[in-house]
């Protein structure tokens, strides 16, 4: 099995880098990617730990988020070479605005009688990329929520008092940015379990798989998929000649109850997706994309 969607503490997860790649291995995965948000500075002590792991294939990736037609679309690059110079100047207009968007959060919640400092936010995100996640963890460790959901719930999510919308590029940016750096760029759980969306995905699939736009990959394994929406991906994917990839989604939180490499518990992606995912890479890079995968 394989995992190729996880957070660190780089990011908004609870699992230092450097310790992913042996848990990893005690699990029994064969690949993993560390895919934190808008972020890679965790990548070279996720690699170099890997390296203790023969066995393991580690793979640089970062997860950037777009919104297309007021709604957030998720990209994970996948391969991407963290130190490149335009890579990394993407990567800080995006770290700026999450910090905007911190703040103007921070004000909302003050107004609604939950003050969050500054020090107290940074010291939960200990990096460069806050999010709701730094938020919800306060309000349950400070004000006595009871739970992480029940925090978005009442304060964090789309609609509820404390939420403040990202100003997000939109995902050609994220695509062409994680080429730039060398990568492939999949479309990340593209779809709601709760909501029929077949029609929707192709729309996208179909848009950005263009030669003009990009898309390399689908994500089609994912915690919260079932059978129907993997088959759906699967499919989809093949009708327009994507590679396939999966992952956990997993940010080290227990009470989310996403675990790494098998999700909510039934998750298992194939070592087999990584054949397409690199015959994707090395045609991106040599410039020759196939028609199918």
């Amino acid at each position: 099995m394989i995992d190729l969607h996880v957070h660190s503490t780089a990011s908004d997860g609870r699992t230092p880098p450097g310790e992913l790649p042996g848990i990893a291995v005690q699990i029994g995965l064969s690949a993993v990617a560390l895919t934190d948000h808008d972020s890679v500075s965790g990548i070279p002590e996720f690699m170099a730990a890997a390296r203790a792991f023969p066995q393991l294939e580690a793979i640089p990736g970062v997860e950037l988020s777009t919104q297309y037609c007021s709604r957030e679309m998720h990209i994970v690059g996948l391969w991407v070479e963290p130190e490149e110079p335009d890579f990394q100047e993407y990567l800080a207009a995006q770290r700026r605005e999450r910090a905007d968007r911190a703040e103007k959060l921070r004000a909302k919640l003050t107004a609604l009688g939950y003050p969050v400092s500054q020090e107290e936010l940074y010291d939960v995100c200990g990096n460069e990329s806050p999010g709701r996640p730094h938020f919800a963890e306060i309000l349950v460790k400070k004000f006595g929520i009871p739970d992480f959901q029940t925090a978005f719930a009442k304060f964090l999510k789309n609609g509820a008092p404390g939420y403040v919308p990202r100003q997000l590029p939109p995902p050609v940016a994220a695509i062409r940015a994680i080429h730039g750096a060398g990568g492939i760029a999949v479309w990340t759980h593209p779809v709601y379990r709760e909501r029929n969306e077949h029609a929707f995905a192709r729309r996208i699939i179909r848009k950005f798989s263009a030669p003009e736009t990009g898309l390399d990959a689908v994500e089609g394994y994912y915690s919260l998929f079932g059978p129907n929406e993997t088959g759906m991906i699967l499919g989809l994917a093949a009708d327009y000649g994507l590679a396939v990839s999966g992952g956990s989604d997993f940010h080290g939180r227990e009470e989310q109850g996403i675990f790494l490499g098998i999700g909510a518990g039934k998750l298992k992606v194939p070592d087999e997706l990584l054949k397409g995912l690199k015959m994707r890479l090395e045609s991106r890079r040599n410039g020759t994309l196939p028609e199918k995968i």
